[in-house]
């Protein structure tokens, strides 16, 4: 079969470069970019025979929103909303990278009670983050009531944000010197509550989903992923610690006052899809315990810094801030020349190392099987695009 009638290769770059081989029972064909599993506009380039995967080359860009030239031209504060727009699902992960490397560049001391706020509510929004990803790779997977149980605990905490954010979802709640408004007893008892809830959800979930059998066929010794291949392409996050390495950037590189708290570092070193899964639902139980010390030890005072400076413009230098977001490792490289906006920002998302090692993973899988390992990356197109 003449392969150009199955791939018009007519002013695509990616598909001219991606020339099959020289077997002629070989097909080339398109995953995305629009397809339910890519979570986003990701489109996959696959070379199969039969059902396996002989190559596979993701191809970005189809979202792609210039969040870095972008913060050249606006000022400061006009940029705020703009990280939560690249990551979605922990959009407060990524609002704190932005405003604490401004105050790392300034010198700016953050008020205590900011802090623990800052803490209790990223960790809500990782826990919620997680629980997306949870329903979603069981309905990646063929499974629809777990997505039910996840959004029902996840529209709690949204419900507990937008008390104080105004937000469900792409939150911009951190401000230079602090947050934009102080939590109450509401937000507490409500905060609570929810993470009492959570607990007692989650033998539910081991019980429905994780030691379901049909799941650990489909996950277990399923894109292996060697410690190796996660260090070659800077994996990090859950598909690091899914590979045995206990690096967060919470312990590893302390920031705010995480050095404050008892959690642990979840690892699995199966490096399969089931010890990513099984990482995240162990996240979820240890930002509970962090959410619930930082609530009991939370102090008084001021919520943002009285003088805090409303349009801020950071003195001439270069500043890199990093911190543990819901897929791993954000960072934050702020090049300030003394002005009203950033000279450069660069961006560091996280899902971009993980999405450049599935080429070589998926090498030899059935297309079944890929799904299952795209979705235990936990992807995020936007803000791999940017």
């Amino acid at each position: 079969m003449n392969l150009d009638l199955r791939l018009d290769t007519k002013g695509d770059f990616y598909s001219q470069r991606f020339q099959p081989t020289e077997r002629e029972d070989t097909l080339v064909l398109n995953m995305g970019p629009q397809h339910p599993s890519t979570h986003g506009v990701l489109r996959i380039l696959l070379e199969i025979d039969g059902e396996y995967i002989l190559r596979a080359e993701p191809v970005l860009g189809y979202i792609h929103r210039m969040h870095e030239k972008m913060a050249e031209v606006m000022s400061y504060p006009q940029y705020l909303p703009n990280p939560g727009r690249t990551d979605y699902l922990h959009a407060l992960a990524w609002n704190w990278a932005h405003v604490a490397a401004v105050e790392r560049l300034m010198g700016i001391e953050v008020p205590e009670r900011a802090e623990y706020i800052r803490v209790i509510t990223c960790e809500l929004n990782r826990i919620s983050s997680h629980l997306l990803w949870w329903g979603a790779i069981l309905l990646d997977l063929g499974a629809f009531t777990p997505i039910m149980y996840a959004f029902d605990d996840r529209e709690r905490i949204q419900d507990i944000m937008q008390r104080n954010t105004g937000s469900r979802l792409t939150y911009c709640y951190y401000r230079f010197g602090g947050v934009s408004a102080d939590i109450d007893d509401k937000f507490i008892e409500a905060t609570r509550a929810e993470c009492a809830r959570l607990k007692d959800r989650a033998k539910m979930f081991k019980d429905l989903v994780t030691d379901n059998f049909i799941l650990r066929k489909r996950m277990e010794e399923v894109g292996e992923i060697p410690i190796d291949t996660c260090r070659k392409y800077g994996a990090t996050g859950p598909v690091l610690r899914g590979s045995g390495q206990a690096y967060d950037v919470r312990r590893a590189e302390p920031y705010s006052i995480y050095n404050r708290f008892d959690f642990n570092i979840p690892t699995y070193d199966t490096c399969d899809s089931m010890g990513r899964y099984l990482v995240r639902m162990d996240e979820i139980q240890e930002s509970i315990k962090i959410i619930e010390q930082a609530l009991d030890t939370l102090p008084e005072g001021d919520y943002i810094l009285p003088k805090a400076p409303k349009r801020p413009k950071p003195p001439a230098g270069d500043v890199y801030f990093a911190l543990e977001g819901a897929r791993g490792k954000i960072g934050m490289h702020l090049v300030s020349d003394g002005g009203k906006s950033p000279y450069r920002l660069k961006l560091r998302a996280p899902g971009f190392s993980n999405l450049s090692l599935f080429s070589e993973v998926a090498q030899g899988t059935l297309i079944s099987d890929a799904i299952a390992i795209l979705a235990s990356l936990d992807l995020v197109i936007p803000e791999i695009d940017r």
